[in-house]
């Protein structure tokens, strides 16, 4: 399971012109499903995201997390994160799970996402999307489970 995060001072997601979702400051996720993914690892990975330290505190220090500074989380399912390039110059998904289980388990993460955090706002699985954000710092970190 992966995720690619960026601390944000907004964010929006639209399909179709529509807007799906959007936050103020907190974290945009893009989060992709690999092949052999269960739900326990949607936990796991949710846990660490919310505990993650990537705000500043008082003294400019990461030392916050968007628990601490009740920012929003804008989820997104990009399945493209799973790409192996190591060859050739088209990428190939294999890595990535099949439709319907990243499906599963994206509604399974943003479940869980909301159950946990009182601002979560998401993407269209399968949807072509258009994301917009103002990155801020600019901080941009992976998580990877297990």
């Amino acid at each position: 399971m992966l995720a690619l995060i960026q601390r944000v001072s907004e964010a929006a997601v639209r399909v179709n012109g529509d807007v799906t979702g959007a936050i103020q400051a907190g974290l945009l996720v893009f989060y992709c499903a690999e092949r052999g993914d269960d739900e326990a690892g949607c936990e796991r990975l949710l846990g660490r995201l919310l505990k993650l330290r990537c705000f500043a505190d008082e003294q400019g220090k990461m030392n916050r997390s968007v628990v601490d500074t009740a920012g929003g989380l804008l989820i997104i399912p990009q399945f493209t994160l799973a790409a192996d390039t190591r060859s050739g110059t088209r990428p190939s998904f294999t890595g990535a799970a099949a439709p319907d289980e990243g499906r599963r388990l994206f509604d399974r993460f943003v479940a869980l996402a909301r159950a946990a955090h009182p601002e979560v706002a998401t993407g269209v699985f399968g949807a072509d999307m258009k994301v917009s954000l103002v990155n801020d710092g600019p901080v941009t970190l992976w998580l990877r489970h297990p």
